[in-house]
């Protein structure tokens, strides 16, 4: 079953940052990641359970391959690139 990564991220050091995002979408799909949305205009619509900020979304084939990626020693350099320069919510969803 595909998960999906679904992130909401506030970031305050946007050089810093593009350090991560440079790196990681490279990583995220050599894990059969596929971003679906990264960036982009939101039209909030309803917002009484949170105000999102700047919306990422990722298809993974599967549970175990998001994990691996977010737990693996490649990713965690990166991961506290983003922790240290942005705030965020990151989610992952079983889906179809």
């Amino acid at each position: 079953m595909s998960v999906y990564m679904i992130g909401d991220v506030d970031i305050h050091n946007i050089e810093e940052y593009k350090k991560y995002m440079d790196k990681v979408k490279p990583m995220i799909e050599s894990y059969g990641g596929e971003y679906l949305i990264r960036g982009g205009e939101i039209d909030s619509l309803e917002t009484n359970l949170w105000k999102p900020t700047r919306m990422v979304l990722v298809k993974f084939p599967d549970k175990k391959s998001a994990m691996k990626w977010y737990d693996s020693e490649e990713y965690r350099p990166y991961k506290k690139i983003r922790l240290e320069n942005s705030t965020s919510n990151i989610l992952m969803v079983e889906g179809i």
